[in-house]
């Protein structure tokens, strides 16, 4: 499942483009905007596609989610979780006092809010993304600044002014691989992500959707609803949880739902990333290992009548 051209949210110095050169996936191809990204895979332009799906600050992405449940039919197939630091950055000579604006993507700025507060009273202006303000700084002879990456700063030789401006420590963001048609192969360890469509809103529609999933002790790790855009009060519910599509209780699951419940949409399984993940792996093989043994002893004890 090699991809040779994977599309990101650019310019160059973006943080999808450190999660790009983190994944090792491909040549990494730049990008103006999410939906160019899923434009790209979706057209063949792209073999794959990173995108940001949540912040561990401002939670999930819209323009992520959005664009895989309402606009494309993509599936993810890999994941990878970036540590966020986040800087002001000016052209050198420029100083905080002299600052007149200030832009970034509205995730970055809302990660700033208390530092920003103190720039008043330069606008604080939002852009495509975090490199692409770095790279308007860099282009302007204006006293801008932008909150980016230090990779940004470097690539547009722009100066940081203060570092690590978060209002939060901690901070990560989760992306995301995209392509066309693949399910990745299961590891041991993966999610799964569905939307699931109500036909009707009744009481205790949501209930019943998560029983099923209790029902087969299946953990789920996201829960949210989405408007489909049909109308106000009209929602899907978007669900990720442990396990893969190639496990049989999860296809039984998902059949059951889909079957009796509510129209499901597959957004792909995927192996759940670091190095936490891949003992975990390790772990879950051996106790499958040790399950099929058992299973196949008892199975050995079978005597016919």
């Amino acid at each position: 499942m090699t991809a040779t051209r994977v599309g990101f949210l650019g310019p160059e110095g973006s943080f999808s483009h450190e999660a790009v050169t983190l994944l090792g996936a491909g040549t990494p191809v730049a990008c103006g905007a999410i939906p160019d990204v899923f434009a790209g895979v979706a057209s063949g332009a792209l073999d794959a596609g990173l995108v940001p799906l949540e912040n561990a600050l401002e939670g999930t992405v819209s323009a992520t989610i959005d664009g895989m449940v309402f606009d494309h039919d993509l599936m993810i197939v890999a994941e990878v979780v970036l540590p966020i630091s986040i800087h002001l950055v000016a052209r050198r000579g420029v100083t905080i006092d002299a600052l007149t604006r200030v832009a970034s993507h509205s995730h970055a700025l809302a990660q700033a809010r208390g530092f920003l507060a103190t720039l008043s009273p330069a606008l604080i202006v939002e852009a495509t993304s975090t490199s692409q303000a770095a790279a308007d700084v860099a282009g302007s002879m204006e006293p801008w600044a932008a909150v980016s990456s230090r990779m940004a700063a470097s690539l547009f030789d722009l100066e940081i002014l203060a570092a690590d401006i978060a209002d939060h420590p901690d901070n990560a963001t989760r992306f995301v691989m995209v392509r066309r048609h693949h399910i990745a192969a299961p590891t041991g360890n993966d999610r799964t992500l569905i939307v699931c469509f109500q036909d009707a809103d009744r009481p205790g529609s949501l209930y019943g959707l998560l029983g099923r999933f209790a029902a087969r002790d299946i953990n789920l790790t996201k829960l949210e609803s989405r408007p489909t855009k049909l109308g106000l009060g009209d929602y899907c519910f978007v669900i990720e949880f442990d396990g893969h599509v190639a496990d049989e209780v999860i296809a039984d699951c998902l059949a059951d739902i889909q079957a009796h419940y509510m129209k499901v949409k597959f957004l792909g399984s995927y192996p759940v990333t670091g190095e936490v993940a891949s003992q975990r792996r390790a772990e879950v093989s051996q106790s499958r290992r040790e399950a099929t043994d058992w299973v196949r002893d008892l199975q050995g004890r079978i005597v016919a009548n």
